[in-house]
């Protein structure tokens, strides 16, 4: 072929042009689209996990505010439970009081009552003692002289006294 100036084959650098589009054309399938794909897929796979990692987090807030809506109802219910036991430990403890007042007014009545009746009682032996002793005297009145038996009424009547 034909030289150029400065010992330059055309024919040569055709060839070499040549070359070089054939190796970059085998470098493009052999390298640039199997390191496009494997780099497609890395992509693919870092995004799926990306996507599977927010919903997995889209989940747990899900369940963190689902637990927090029953901590809050199982609090509220608590709540309404304690008040409810309270009310009803309130209501028991003033009926125990009444019943407690109730009973203490029954006991005093009854005291009252027995220390009336043991008045009684003892009012009753008392009249019927004097009324024994009113006899006894009159009788000794009349029995025999009035003076003697005067003084043993009055000697009676001290030494009861004195014992009681």
């Amino acid at each position: 072929m034909s030289n150029l100036p400065l010992n330059i084959d055309i024919q040569q650098i055709f060839l070499h042009l040549f070359n070089f589009t054939i190796l970059l054309a085998a470098l493009y399938f052999l390298l640039y689209g199997p390191v496009k794909n494997f780099m497609n897929k890395r992509s693919a796979y870092y995004e799926d996990l990306d996507r599977q990692a927010q919903d997995k987090l889209d989940e747990a807030i899900r369940v963190r505010d689902s637990y927090d809506r029953k901590m809050l109802a199982a609090e509220d219910e608590i709540k309404r439970r304690s008040e409810a036991v309270h009310d009803a430990a309130a209501q028991q403890a003033q009926a125990q009081l009444k019943d407690a007042k109730e009973e203490a007014a029954r006991i005093v009545a009854k005291a009252r009552a027995e220390a009336q009746a043991e008045q009684e009682r003892i009012l009753d032996t008392a009249r019927s003692e004097l009324s024994e002793m009113v006899a006894a005297a009159t009788e000794r009145l009349l029995a025999a002289d009035t003076s003697s038996s005067y003084d043993q009424f009055l000697d009676d009547a001290v030494g009861d006294e004195a014992n009681d």
